[in-house]
C-alpha cells in the first residue's frame, strides 16, 4: 500500500494519463467532445483553433509544471507528435 501511494506520489502520467488530460482539457476549452481522439487524431481536422491550442498547451503546461518552447511545437500534425513534445520536456 505503501509503494503504490508513493508511486501515485511521485509519478507523472504515462502516455494513455496525457491522452487523457489532452482529451479532458481539449473538451473544456473548446466546449466540444473530444474524448473520440486518439493519438493518430490528426490536430488541423480537430476543429481547433490557433487560440485554442494555445490555450491546451498552456493549460498541460500549468499541470504538468513544464515550459514548451514554442519552436518545439512547428510542425506538430498529430496528437501524438504534441505528446511526444509534452514527454520530452517532462523528462527534461
Amino acid at each position: 500500500m505503501r509503494q503504490a501511494m508513493m508511486k501515485l506520489d511521485d509519478s507523472r502520467p504515462n502516455r494513455d494519463g496525457l491522452l487523457t488530460m489532452f482529451r479532458k482539457t481539449a473538451t473544456e476549452v473548446v466546449e466540444k467532445d473530444f474524448h473520440h481522439v486518439v493519438e493518430g487524431s490528426v490536430i488541423s481536422e480537430l476543429a481547433i483553433d490557433s487560440l485554442g491550442m494555445l490555450e491546451i498547451i498552456g493549460s498541460l503546461e500549468r499541470s504538468l509544471r513544464i515550459q514548451i518552447p514554442d519552436e518545439s511545437l512547428t510542425g506538430l500534425h498529430t496528437v501524438s507528435d504534441l505528446l511526444d513534445v509534452v514527454e520530452k520536456r517532462m523528462q527534461a
